[in-house]
């Protein structure tokens, strides 16, 4: 690794004595951790090894290859960074009653997940990328997760300013000059400069600008980067402060978690720095946009709901059978839907967020997609297997090997045996859903997703084993 001088140069002003410390923690492994489902995984055997922010977080020893865990590709836990799963200890502070919650730069997907572990029961989560390699890439991360009140859009900031008033809570991870991720990304050092670190204060401000509008009075700002520069953490925090009144709100915080403090001011603000927190560089702070008079009128916006459904469905090719309602639990709770040749379920309570937001942002996943059309037979939806709303008895289920599950994964034809119907069948790994396959007599089809296959040829020598969970 060879560190920009002008980057060192910087940090040593910035870290004074600290500077030698931070500069050997570079060189080090970074530590390896993931983040539990806790609506997936089946337990916790041990806890000696728990992320000490993190409800759901654990260290490992060692990185193991996650690609032949099966429980990994059923959305069971998520391969997230220490540092950044702080973003669940705040909304649990501050969060007690069901919101709208916007994740303005989500993918991979790692905050997404975490806050809909966290964030209270029926809260409504749009998550958004505005590329769209990455937001594919989101969108698989969401559907594994399972969970239904979730919208994943592939938008600008610019285009939410519509939506004025209209979120609770808005985390806004913003593109950053990356510091923070110099010890495992070397293309993170190649692309650094101070010229670049300008040019990212100059869009974080312009992206908190079009995003303020979009937050409800008194609603929250979660600010976060991955990066150490005062210029894009504790400025732009001073940035809101002065230009709209934002109010910097303290998280709670114990003194082992070794979590530093601002550099530059008095406001309360998070570095997690390599050297002294186990995790890579991150900067978080929580603001409150001032309360005003103003209110969010729920019929405000200018949308026609009528004409929004009627274009979506004019094209529809399919109907919707009794029998594929029952697909899901509490299908009464959820507003069923046709498009093109899929039938989709939104929890009901949403139904007019779902259409307002549609009205206005390109929307590459929501809710729970059930099936589609192939000639005359109603297929079901890989993310309808993954759904927490599944109706697993409304399918008969096979429970397969760790082997057979990786050929499954490999999207290759799996061997069964046994007095098994024809049709589509759910296929299970230590009672978590993988997915589908077909049986049509004398052998089977796979229906995992072509894209998200496993490419690999190589085969592991022995079974992934992530400790801490609990095999059934």
């Amino acid at each position: 690794m060879n560190l920009p001088k002008a980057f060192i140069s910087r940090t040593q002003d910035l870290l004074k004595d600290e500077y030698p410390a931070f500069e050997r923690a570079l060189y080090e492994e970074s530590p390896i951790s993931v983040r539990l489902n806790p609506s997936k995984a089946p337990g916790i055997l041990n806890k000696s090894k728990q992320v000490p922010w993190s409800i759901n977080g654990f260290y490992l020893d060692k990185r193991p290859n996650f690609t032949f865990d099966p429980l990994f590709h059923a959305g069971v836990y998520y391969v997230q960074e220490a540092s950044s799963m702080f973003l669940g200890h705040v909304i649990q502070q501050y969060i007690k009653t069901p919101v709208r919650y916007l994740d303005l730069c989500a993918a991979p997907g790692g905050k997404t997940t975490d806050a809909i572990s966290t964030l209270p029961e029926g809260s409504l989560i749009v998550s958004n990328e505005i590329l769209k390699n990455r937001a594919h890439v989101l969108v698989e991360n969401v559907i594994k997760w399972g969970n239904s009140h979730c919208i994943v859009t592939n938008n600008s900031a610019e285009d939410f300013s519509f939506f004025k008033n209209y979120f609770d809570v808005i985390l806004t991870d913003v593109p950053c000059s990356g510091e923070g991720m110099f010890r495992k990304d070397a293309d993170a050092i190649n692309e650094w400069s101070t010229a670049n670190v300008q040019k990212c204060v100059e869009r974080q401000k312009k992206i908190l600008h079009h995003i303020w509008e979009a937050l409800r009075p008194g609603g929250l700002l979660i600010y976060s980067t991955c990066t150490y520069n005062v210029e894009e953490d504790e400025e732009i925090i001073e940035f809101l402060h002065q230009n709209y009144a934002a109010e910097i709100l303290p998280v709670e915080t114990l003194p082992d978690w070794y979590i530093k403090k601002a550099i530059k001011g008095n406001f309360p603000v998070y570095r997690f720095m390599p050297h002294i927190t186990k995790g890579e560089g991150f900067f978080m702070a929580v603001v409150r946009k001032p309360e005003t008079s103003e209110k969010r009128h729920e019929n405000s916006f200018s949308y026609d709901k009528h004409n929004y459904r009627k274009k979506t469905e004019k094209d529809s090719k399919i109907s919707i059978l009794p029998e594929i309602k029952t697909w899901i639990n509490h299908p009464e709770t959820f507003y069923t839907w046709t498009s093109s040749d899929r039938i989709q379920a939104f929890p009901l309570h949403y139904k007019d967020d779902l259409w307002l937001l549609s009205s206005r942002l390109n929307i590459l996943h929501s809710g729970i997609p059930l099936c589609y059309l192939r000639g005359k037979d109603y297929i079901p939806e890989h993310a309808l297997a993954t759904s927490l709303e599944l109706n697993r008895n409304a399918f008969y289920c096979i429970e397969i090997s760790h082997s057979t599950a990786i050929t499954y994964l490999k999207r290759e034809s799996i061997q069964i045996s046994g007095n098994i119907p024809r049709g589509h069948i759910l296929v299970t790994y230590q009672n978590i859903p993988l997915g589908w396959i077909k049986n049509i007599g004398n052998r089977t089809n796979n229906l995992y997703p072509q894209e998200w296959r496993i490419r690999s040829k190589h085969l592991p020598d022995k079974l992934i084993n992530i400790p801490w969970i609990k095999k059934q």
